[in-house]
């Protein structure tokens, strides 16, 4: 058993390693990849009789860890500012798609309840295609992609009530329980209660989800936090959207809904970059196995029986959904791009259609056989999405000039001030900063400095600022401005690396420890930098100058020629500096320093004993290559 569990496993994930490459290579991107990578596969799944559809099933959960982490990059405010295209255009789509392809299902000679609920059916779009396809294109915070993911949201949220209506549509006494509501099992909590006791007890668990997203994370991931195990905090986030999850279940509601809700709680949470960074990786992981399973339960065997008949029915419930969404969005007033952004990429069939499919035949809405050329129509749609994007990107993107998104519905404004550290400091630095009007994004691991920080007004985020993941979620691709504050010498020059190779166009000031960590970050490419103690050191020699009787303006002028002094032969020495060897070792970087010393310091001296004794400003003719 153990054996061909791993083997199963093997076969999805080389398939993945091996088409998705390929696919982005050619500009198909990973969403096709994997579909083909599912139809590749499926001959060999068949010969250890893997059951697809419990695979995917599972591989469902991606699109709930999907909505999770799209709530968490929505403020309340900003989804309220939402609503005209989540009513208007989203909730317009729903009804009127449906019914277009009602009217469409009775001309064909369907009766009219079998027509509306394909009609409901089909009106659902793939949420995780269209999502994981704006993404990864860099469209998801654009005009159309903000349309395209309000349509997909109220999609999501009229599943619930589609769940509640089909059955109205089959005989009475052939209704099944409730239990079977969420197309997940067959346990529900509110099996034996009426509708308004259901209704009041959904309620409650909605508000308890609400609830403690706000007041009981904090709490939580304080404690966590004491113990400093990353992989605690890993836990914690799966927990949390796994536990969601199951609530909204046992009482008849979507996952993915409550998952949402519970991202848009934790949205202006501090702890929102931590949660992202652990959830992506298993999100990606199974939205990458749900799509595989969806090319790899293509029966093809009932495609070419059928073939004209379920090429044509795909590509007429293609160009109806296109046309709806061209005509609904134009009046809510997309154009261009943004309107073909849309229309195009929400024109497939959804993965719900696979959980509504299987629904209506156990409640004798529709027949088997119906159900499976249903199926592949679904399938064939999800297919030809990654198609969609590339026409629009090839022939559409190119010609239309999209218009500027309006301000109340873009995303939170990213910072372009990146501060790593909150001790003593990126503190005092981020205070600097603000007193002429700059915000900065300040991103550590230390809760009770970031909570303390948080009281005087200081925004701040719960998170490891050296891994990338954490850097790109506080907005390193757009920031202008990177303060490396941390304490630890091997985490400063590790994200001063990355930094510097990763985002060039990004200005990195990096504290130094001391001054061959000073040479570490030069040779890693950062040409900013500030050794933590020089400063307060040059002001202790200032000190120590006028306690021994030199007035305050000769003793700053000892010290501003000191410290162009010592920063011309940190520049001079810098470059024989090798940080694999010891300095006491390196020769080349010895001499250096011997011959700079030996040429340049009996000029300083003279320059200070001029100074000191009112002899005039003369400075030493110091000459170096840098």
């Amino acid at each position: 058993m153990m054996t061909e569990i791993l083997i199963v496993a093997c076969i999805f994930l080389l398939s993945g390693l091996i088409a998705v490459p390929i696919a982005t290579r050619l500009g198909l991107g990973s969403v096709l990849g994997y579909l083909i990578a599912g139809i590749v596969i499926a001959p060999f799944l068949a010969v250890f009789h893997v059951d697809i559809t419990a695979i995917q099933h599972v591989a469902e959960f991606g699109v709930v860890m999907m909505l999770f982490l799209v709530g968490l990059e929505l403020e309340p405010k900003k989804l309220w500012s939402m609503r005209t295209q989540l009513i208007g255009l989203g909730g317009g789509q729903v009804i009127i798609t449906s019914l277009v392809i009602g009217a469409v299902c009775m001309w064909m000679g369907f009766s009219w309840q079998l027509s509306l609920s394909i009609g409901l059916i089909l009106t659902l779009s793939s949420t995780a295609i269209v999502l994981q396809s704006l993404g990864e294109r860099g469209l998801l915070k654009t005009q159309g992609g903000q349309a395209s993911f309000s349509v997909l949201l109220t999609q999501d949220i009229a599943v619930i009530p589609i769940l509640a209506f089909l059955p109205l549509l089959a005989a009475p006494d052939l209704v099944v329980s409730a239990a079977s509501e969420t197309g997940h099992g067959n346990f529900n909590l509110l099996a034996d209660m009426n509708s308004w006791q259901s209704a009041l007890v959904r309620l409650a668990v909605v508000l308890a989800v609400v609830f403690g997203g706000t007041y009981l994370t904090g709490p939580i991931f304080r404690f966590v936090a004491q113990a400093r195990l990353r992989e605690l905090f890993t836990v914690t986030a799966l927990f949390l959207v796994i536990g969601i999850a199951l609530l909204m279940m046992l009482v008849g509601l979507s996952p993915a809904l409550g998952t949402f809700i519970a991202g848009v709680v934790l949205a202006n949470s501090p702890y929102r970059h931590e949660l992202e960074s652990n959830i992506e990786p298993f999100k990606g992981l199974l939205l990458g196995v749900f799509f595989i399973t969806v090319g790899a339960g293509v029966d093809f065997e009932l495609l070419v029986a059928n073939a004209g008949e379920i090429l044509a029915a795909t590509g007429l419930l293609i160009v109806i959904k296109i046309a709806v969404l061209l005509i609904i969005g134009r009046m809510i007033g997309l154009k261009n791009n943004a309107l073909w952004l849309l229309a195009l990429g929400v024109a497939q069939a959804g993965e719900f259609g696979f959980v509504l499919l299987s629904f209506s035949v156990s409640n004798s809405i529709m027949s088997q056989d119906i159900a499976d050329k249903l199926l592949l129509i679904v399938t064939l749609s999800m297919l030809a999405s990654p198609l969609l994007f590339i026409i629009y990107q090839k022939f559409i993107a190119t010609r239309c000039v999209e218009s500027t998104p309006n301000k109340e519905e873009t995303f939170l404004e990213e910072s372009h001030i990146i501060i790593a550290g909150s001790g003593r400091v990126g503190g005092l630095v981020d205070r600097i900063l603000k007193i002429a009007g700059f915000k900065a994004t300040v991103v550590d691991h230390n809760f009770q400095m970031l909570e303390a920080m948080a009281r005087l007004g200081v925004r701040y985020f719960f998170g490891d600022a050296t891994r990338p993941e954490i850097l790109s979620a506080a907005g390193i691709d757009k920031a202008k401005l990177l303060i490396i504050a941390l304490d630890d010498k091997e985490q400063i020059s590790k994200l001063t690396q990355y930094v510097v190779q990763t985002y060039p166009h990004v200005h990195v000031i990096a504290r130094g420890v001391d001054r061959h960590h000073v040479y570490d970050l030069w040779s890693l490419g950062c040409r900013d930098i500030v050794r933590e103690t020089y400063d307060s050191s040059l002001r202790m020699g200032r000190s120590a100058y006028e306690a021994l009787g030199i007035d305050r303006q000769k003793a700053e002028k000892i010290i501003a020629l000191f410290n162009d002094y010592d920063r011309q032969m940190m520049q001079v020495t810098a470059d024989a500096y090798d940080p694999h060897t010891p300095f006491q070792d390196n020769d080349e970087y010895v001499k250096l320093v011997q011959d700079y010393m030996q040429e340049y310091a009996p000029q300083l001296k003279e320059t200070v004993d001029a100074i000191i004794n009112d002899k005039g400003p003369i400075k030493p003719d110091i000459k170096y290559d840098q």
